[in-house]
């Protein structure tokens, strides 16, 4: 039952990339709205260590409020990009159980959660911060690029029983973001500095760089990758 993806649905369809050693170490990460996982899983062949695998689910399709309604791959509804915009509190709890899945579904085939990292970009990473402040499995590190944290209003209560109260966060930002500016990640950070232990939380910004990712951002990724799974 173990090696069975076909109980963790988004494992089953997920781009996975296999270590080319031993894998002791798991970066799970997840795409931003409209995306899938073959747009990171190209980021992530770039920047990857041998002895880790790299999971980067697709989404599934759903109907998206902030874009008319269309369908397109969305870890949950969005209203609207601005922190006082409502927000879809039982599609974000249910994607985080979804994500969690996965994490449990590593753990169980032998990777512990203090050697998995967990990452996205914009509504990934988003819901990446989301999933490992409400999580009780104590994870290595969280990698949160040109994003926010969800339901952040419900914080810190909602972390409450979270094991992630001293793991490392490593937040980027572009400050030309047009989708969700700088400013939000600013306050994002000032927000995760009341729920876990402030020196944890690193936020850094990349000049003129829009809602995209960079060469450098990338490096510094892979520094806080290599630092927080050593190799074992």
């Amino acid at each position: 039952m173990c090696g069975n993806n076909m109980s963790v649905p988004l494992l089953a369809e997920a781009v996975t990339l296999p270590g080319t050693e031993k894998e002791t170490a798991v970066v799970i990460f997840l795409h931003g709205l409209g995306d899938t996982g073959h747009g990171w899983a190209d980021g992530m062949t770039a920047i990857r260590l041998p002895y880790v695998k790299y999971i980067c689910p697709h989404a599934p399709r759903i109907p998206v409020t902030l874009n008319m309604k269309m369908t397109m791959p969305s870890w949950f509804d969005l209203m609207g990009l601005s922190p006082e915009a409502p927000e879809d509190e039982a599609g974000i709890k249910k994607a985080a159980e979804n994500i969690k899945a996965i994490i449990d579904h590593e753990v169980k085939n032998g990777i512990p959660p203090n050697r998995i990292i967990l990452g996205g970009f914009s509504q990934g990473g988003a819901l990446s911060l989301y999933t490992a402040l409400t999580s009780q499995q104590k994870l290595a590190g969280v990698v949160a690029l040109s994003c926010w944290l969800p339901l952040h209003k419900s914080f810190p209560q909602a972390a409450s029983g979270s094991g992630n109260k001293e793991t490392p966060i490593l937040q980027c930002h572009g400050d030309m973001d047009p989708m969700i500016p700088a400013q939000f990640g600013a306050l994002t950070a000032e927000k995760l500095k009341t729920i876990i232990s402030p020196g944890n939380v690193t936020f850094r910004t990349y000049p003129n760089l829009m809602h995209s990712s960079c060469p450098q951002e990338m490096s510094a990724v892979k520094e806080f990758i290599e630092k927080q799974l050593p190799r074992i």
